[in-house]
Parts: C-alpha cells; structure tokens; sequence
C-alpha cells in the first residue's frame, strides 16, 4: 500500500508579495482534503479566513508544523527562506529558477530534497503557468507607466519577445494606444539600429544565461533619448538587459545613463487576486497525485533535483560556466 503524502503550504515571506497557491473553491475534487496543512492566516491577503478552508477539511497549523510535511508548497520558493530547513525525505513545490542563481541550486543539492519546479510544468506544449506569465506582462505594464506618469497612446515602443509575458504585455500596450514593434530572436542588430527610434523597451525573453552578450549593453543606453523606460519583465540581471538589476514593489525603478529601468521580479503579485486565482486553478489538479504518490509524467518531467542530484540538463551547463 502506497503511502499518502502531506501537503504543507506556506505565505510567502517576500516583501510583497501577496499571492497563494490554493484557493478554497479549488478544494472540492481534492479526495483527502485531511492531508493539505495551511500556515495559519494563509488566505488572510485575499480577505480569506482560515474557517473558509478548515470547513473543507484542511488543516490550519503554524508555520513550523508546515515545514515539517512531505511536500512544501510557495510560489517563489525558490526565494524563500527555509531552504536550509528542508529535509532529504521531502518535496519541493513552486518557482525555483534554479538555472538563473547557483546559490539556490547548490542550497537544494545540500538537502537532498526532490525539487519539482513550476517553470517546468507543461501538458500538450502548453505552459501550465500561461496566465500567470500573461499577468507579469499585463502587470508590469500597467505598473511602470504608472510609475512613470504616462499613457502608452503616447509611445513607440520596442517589445521584445514572443511568449506568453509578450503576450500580456502586448495585449494592455495596444488596447491603451502604444505604436508596438515586435522585436523577434533574429533581429538583434535591428533593435540596436533602431533603439533611438523608441521611448520605451519591454524585455519579455527568457535569456540564455549560457550567452555572456546582451540584447541592449549599457554603452548601447547612450542609443536611447533621455528619459526612455526599459520595461524588464524577464528580470534576468545582467542578461539580456547588461545594466539590469532586480528592483522591489517598494523601489522599483531606478536610472542608468538617463534612462529609467524597471525590473520588478514578481510582477504578478500587484494582481494578486486575480494571480492566485490561475495558480489555484493550475496546480489543483495535480493535488490528488501528490498525495497520493501517484506516478504523473508532467511532475516527473517538471522534476528538475532529486536526492542530491541535477536532473536538469540546462542546470548543469549553466553551472559548467
């Protein structure tokens, strides 16, 4: 007989960040509701209190009895504090990015944990996380202009990517009036010709961290007119954007050569009701198979550590570097 896992979900401790990974009406297909620990509070952001999940049969708990399940959920785990806390015998559950920082790697290689990251779930060529990409593109738009005291019908603008952040973003840049041009993979030297042409650059690629060029550099800063917003919704510092460097809800823009950068790493979590809604709706359904150890092929291909070992290709040439 199988043994049955716990489930532990934890509130992030990033400041600002305010998404959740399971929402109530999420629970109802879920066959042992027993065995899904919430840290106490867990919906308290999005006004949900915890008799809303207890009701359903899930367990409220602290935080540090949470920690002590077999399978740990938070959607930027990978950031957290309590990798250090982990045990051999348990799983890992949310965004872990381990190919953009060594540091975290190393830190899950020493535990011995299975790590099973969400950048990896696909089903059919399909992103489990699209909506939730969509929203970081749609969000930081949004955000940045903001910031900016602006309207996008009044720029051009240069977008480079075509996923689904690319996709969000587009969809709030033109419905707001912004003159959009597509910068595709092979058009690099056509951004640089073009960049003064622009008021604002929106970087949504996933960069290669195996490339040691970048898309813009900071000598190419002096390309652009003053007063121009780079739009880094891919966040990869020093990647593709060379004078990029992560920013913060609290001090997310900063200036490089005239030029305003915006490089917020979580944008989604300024949506964060909307966010947690297509997080509960995507990893719900794979709820059943984790508890009870079910073989799933998305989750194993998603499965990226595993007792101390790289299971991931990509993480072991970019630690080749």
């Amino acid at each position: 007989m199988v043994t049955k896992q716990t489930i532990g979900f934890l509130k992030s401790h990033k400041p600002d960040e305010h998404r959740i990974a399971l929402l109530p009406q999420d629970l109802t297909h879920i066959t042992h509701p027993e065995m899904i620990y919430l840290e106490t509070g867990y919906g308290q952001d999005l006004g949900i209190c915890d008799t809303s999940y207890s009701n359903l049969g899930v367990q409220i708990v602290p935080r540090q009895i949470v920690l002590e399940q077999s399978i740990i959920c938070e959607p930027k785990i990978g950031e957290s504090d309590i990798l250090s806390q982990l045990q051999a015998h348990q799983t890992i559950f949310g965004w872990i990015h381990a190919k953009q920082s060594l540091n975290i790697t190393n830190a899950l290689l020493a535990t011995g944990v299975r790590v099973i990251a969400w950048e990896e779930l696909s089903d059919n060529q399909q992103h489990t996380f699209w909506r939730n990409n969509e929203l970081a593109g749609e969000a930081a738009i949004l955000h940045a202009f903001l910031l900016t005291g602006q309207m996008p019908y009044d720029t051009k603008v240069a977008l480079i990517g075509r996923g689904s952040v690319a996709f969000g973003a587009t969809r709030v840049l033109q419905g707001l009036g912004a003159d959009v041009t597509v910068i595709r993979r092979n058009q690099e030297n056509l951004l640089r010709q073009t960049l003064g042409n622009f008021d604002v650059v929106v970087n949504a690629s996933l960069w290669d961290m195996n490339r040691e060029d970048h898309l813009i550099t900071t000598e190419d800063l002096a390309l652009m007119q003053p007063g121009s917003l780079i739009i880094d919704i891919s966040a990869d510092a020093g990647g593709g954007i060379e004078s990029s460097h992560i920013t913060t809800m609290s001090s997310p823009t900063y200036e490089v050569n005239q030029v305003t950068h915006y490089v917020v790493d979580h944008t989604p979590s300024i949506l964060y009701k909307t966010a947690s809604k297509s997080i509960s709706q995507a990893i719900s359904p794979f709820l059943n198979d984790l508890i009870s150890n079910r073989e799933n092929s998305v989750l194993t291909q998603a499965t990226i550590i595993d007792k101390g070992k790289i299971l991931d290709l990509d993480i072991l040439d970019f630690q080749a570097l």
